[in-house]
């Protein structure tokens, strides 16, 4: 699996973001190869509208069929790449662009809400209930501070990935940054 898609044209960003495409690739990356069927069954959606929905993936590329894990009756689908990026700021220079980045927030910010939402505490220990969970600050930054907040989290992250593996404890876990500027009119 490669590590990362860029997109670049508005128009794939856009299709890739519809809620179903989202969480059908989202599963194929986390919880590897799959059938239309298993995952609509994880989904709650039927496997034509899967199937149709992972179609739209392969077209753009995102996903591939998993020919090594066929069981010849029904196509096993993975992911190609372990992240999607696009560059937000190139994407801007266009009205279409701007709506495609809008609405892949708008998937992102559902996805947070989703995983919190489904969190519960029951069941982990002490050690999880004190590290899970969001934090949120409000601070004054540039753009080229929220950048450098970005490249050092990522680094931070894939530092710690790489210091922790193997660890007994060790889970796959939701970690999130992020940070939009307050409009004007919140800031009075």
């Amino acid at each position: 699996m490669k590590e990362r898609y860029k997109i670049s044209d508005p128009r794939v960003l856009k299709a890739i973001s519809h809620p179903l495409r989202v969480r059908l690739l989202g599963l194929l990356r986390l919880d590897g190869p799959a059938t239309a069927s298993e995952l609509g069954r994880k989904v709650g959606e039927s496997s034509g509208s899967t199937s149709y929905h992972l179609r739209e993936l392969f077209k753009f590329g995102l996903i591939e069929e998993d020919d090594d894990r066929s069981d010849g009756r029904e196509r096993r689908w993975r992911a190609r790449h372990r992240y999607t990026s696009w560059d937000a700021g190139e994407l801007s220079d266009t009205a279409e662009g701007r709506e495609a980045v809008r609405i892949m927030h708008l998937r992102q910010g559902e996805f947070v809400g989703r995983v919190m939402e489904e969190f519960d505490l029951d069941g982990w220990s002490r050690d999880w209930a004190e590290v899970a969970g969001m934090s949120d600050h409000i601070v004054s930054l540039p753009p080229a501070g929220v950048r450098e907040f970005n490249d050092r989290a990522e680094e931070l992250l894939r530092d710690l990935v790489a210091k922790y593996a193997g660890d007994p404890e060790a889970r796959q876990v939701n970690a999130w940054h992020g940070a939009v500027p307050r409009s004007q009119e919140e800031e009075s």
